[in-house]
Formats: structure tokens, C-alpha cells, sequence
């Protein structure tokens, strides 16, 4: 898991999302792979057909094997039906995912049969909801954003990465004068602003675990 969001963050549980799983495609192999399914990934609606149930019933190969006889059925596995992908370019963000998704840990061990450590590495299994900040200040590394840290000078507004789903890119404002209509339609694409940046290092024998440069943003999906 690429690490994209620092400690430092303050948000309200009331604007966290629980309803929707990360897509199939996105699901981390691994706690210590990246993509997609990373914690602290933008993330947009890919499926929000509430006509079907909230949670069904799937066959899927994660929960082992479920074709012995008479047991009736290979679909066991719960899954949850409204889906989210990485948001990019001219999407709509619903928010910042909070935990990763993963099928196993750092050393090939499902998660499904050890909840403690899942608990504890802060990832949701396959199919599961995982929690969606819609709101809030967060700090991002450099692994969140694209583009060199001095494009985030404090007060410079923010919206989605044109070249990295789940990434944001600064925005900066434009004089009126200078104003096209390409870029009215960019400024209704921001949702959110920088308050600061920073960069840390590592000192002595020990490798910083959140080393780099990180920018410090407050944004509104809603």
C-alpha cells in the first residue's frame, strides 16, 4: 500500500461514506501492494444502482472452495452491490478513501481468517464497504498528488489528476481578465484547497517512515 494519507487529519464521521465497496479490478493482492485500492485514494461512483439489494450473496474464489456436495450453492460469499473507482480528470469525487482494500497480508495470509490483524492494518476485505471521507482536512503525500510540491503553494486550490485516477493536481486561480471558457469549466471542477506543504526527512540510522514532501488540503466532495 503506497502510503497517500499522513496522521494529521481532521474530519467529522458524520461526512464518512459506508455504503460502497471498492470494483473487483481495484482490490489490492496484497497489504503491501499498490493501487487502486489504496487508503487515500479519490474515489467516484462506478455503480450506484440502489434497485438492487444493498448485499448479496456472490461465488468467489477468495472464500476458498465451496463445491463440495450437497452444500446447495457456491455463492456465499457477502458482497456489497454499489461500487467506487478511482476518480479522475473530469469526474465527480465523492470523497478520500480511508482504509485500503486487500485480500491478503504482507505475508500471503488471507485477512478473511485473521479479522484482528485486518483491524489492525486499517483494510477492508474484498467486497466490504470501505469507509469514504467526503470532507475534511487531510495531509497527502507526495504518493496522493501530482506534479512538483511548488504547484501547492498554500491558498492554491486543488481538483482531480487528468493523468492519475485517484490523484489530485493544483489549480491556480486565474486573472478575470484572462478567464477562457475552457477554464470556467476547470474552475468548476476544483473542490478543495491547500493550507500548507512540508517535506520531512530522515535522520540517523532509521528511514522516516512518511519522508518526502506532503501538502496539508481542505476540500468538499459534497
Amino acid at each position: 500500500m503506497a502510503l497517500r494519507i499522513l496522521p494529521f487529519r481532521q474530519y467529522s464521521d458524520h461526512d464518512v461514506v459506508n455504503m460502497y465497496s471498492v470494483i473487483d479490478s481495484d482490490v489490492l493482492t496484497s497489504t503491501t501492494d499498490t493501487g487502486a485500492g489504496d487508503a487515500g485514494v479519490f474515489v467516484k461512483v462506478s455503480d450506484g444502482n440502489f434497485d438492487n439489494d444493498p448485499v448479496t450473496y456472490q461465488t468467489n474464489s477468495y472464500l476458498g472452495k465451496t463445491d463440495y456436495p450437497f452444500v446447495g450453492t457456491t455463492e456465499m460469499y457477502p458482497e456489497v452491490n454499489i461500487k467506487v473507482t478511482g476518480a479522475k480528470g473530469e469526474d465527480h469525487a465523492l470523497g478520500l478513501t480511508l482504509y485500503q482494500t486487500a485480500k491478503n497480508d504482507e505475508n500471503g495470509e488471507k485477512l478473511l481468517y485473521n479479522p484482528q490483524k485486518q483491524e489492525e492494518l486499517q483494510a477492508m476485505l474484498p467486497g466490504q464497504a470501505v469507509p469514504i471521507a467526503t470532507k475534511g482536512i487531510f495531509t497527502l503525500s507526495s504518493a496522493a498528488f501530482d506534479g512538483p510540491i511548488a504547484s501547492y503553494a498554500p491558498g492554491n486550490r486543488i481538483k482531480l489528476s487528468a493523468v492519475t485516477a485517484g490523484k489530485v493536481t493544483g489549480f491556480t486561480t486565474i486573472a478575470q481578465s484572462a478567464i477562457t471558457t475552457g477554464d470556467l469549466f476547470a474552475e468548476d471542477k476544483v473542490f478543495g484547497h491547500v493550507l500548507g506543504t512540508g517535506t520531512r526527512a530522515s535522520t540517523g540510522p532509521t528511514t522516516d517512515q512518511f519522508a518526502g514532501n506532503y501538502i496539508v488540503v481542505s476540500f468538499d466532495c459534497n
